[in-house]
């Protein structure tokens, strides 16, 4: 059993949610396929708070959500598209927080969702959100998500902003004392254990692969999901590269 499954940036209302596929993960850990002590939702589960926007898909995995809180710890760290604290509480019974802090294997595993040191988000809002629908329409004119994830990848300033944002947790994380930052919001895989204090991003449920990660007795590895068969546990661990590698 695992200590620990850490999914974010899932983006509930977007026409990019992975629904059909999150939907199954989540019951595979109802089920005890993946079973673990705690779920940590480690941010933007919502692409905004209009209801109005969620498919059935949606609500099936807001309803998983609500089923596992009643069998195991779920945490919701709040994100920068996520909206105030008390609504996901009252809508799930779940418990909500900026930030949390994790014992395992005698590690201190510290997750936030990582906005806080984007400062790119803040200064320039409107290219943030023009940057945001583009790569949106990139990525329903390519089911694939190639096209799209290229493009970010291969943007300077993207890079530079994922970059700071590793730099700012991997900081406050070391302040914390805590020998592990895990984060989300950049929608980029990282597994970087090259310093005193290891840093990982759980990718999202944006893009294909979709991804999250898993704590088992202070080891914390990458993982990517795929079309899993409804009774197979979800696909191979994979670790990423740092950025700029």
């Amino acid at each position: 059993m695992f200590d620990a499954l850490v999914i974010s940036d899932i983006h509930l209302g977007s026409d990019n949610c992975q629904a059909k596929y999150l939907v199954h993960f989540l019951a595979s850990i109802r089920r005890g396929v993946m079973a673990t002590k705690r779920l940590i939702l480690n941010g933007d589960v919502f692409d905004s708070i209009d209801f109005r926007r969620l498919k059935k898909h949606h609500w099936g995995i807001l309803s998983e959500i609500r089923k596992l809180s009643d069998e195991i710890e779920v945490v919701w760290i709040n994100g920068n598209h996520d909206g105030p604290a008390e609504i996901v509480s009252h809508l799930l019974g779940v418990e909500c927080a900026d930030e949390i802090i994790v014992e395992s294997g005698g590690r201190k595993i510290l997750f936030l969702h990582g906005h806080r040191f984007d400062e790119f988000i803040s200064r320039y809002p409107f290219f943030t959100w023009f940057a945001d629908r583009v790569y949106n329409l990139m990525q329903k004119i390519d089911k694939s998500h190639t096209f799209a994830k290229f493009a970010k990848r291969n943007s300077k300033t993207f890079l530079r902003s994922t970059q700071k944002i590793e730099a700012g947790s991997l900081r406050y994380a070391e302040k914390r004392g805590c020998q592990v930052v895990c984060c989300g919001h950049t929608h980029h895989p990282i597994a970087n254990t090259t310093g005193p204090v290891h840093y990982f991003n759980s990718g999202c449920w944006t893009e294909k692969p979709c991804h999250y990660l898993t704590v088992l007795d202070g080891v914390i590895a990458l993982a990517s999901y795929t079309e899993a068969m409804p009774d197979e546990a979800p696909n191979e661990v994979q670790i990423a590269s740092p950025v700029g590698v």
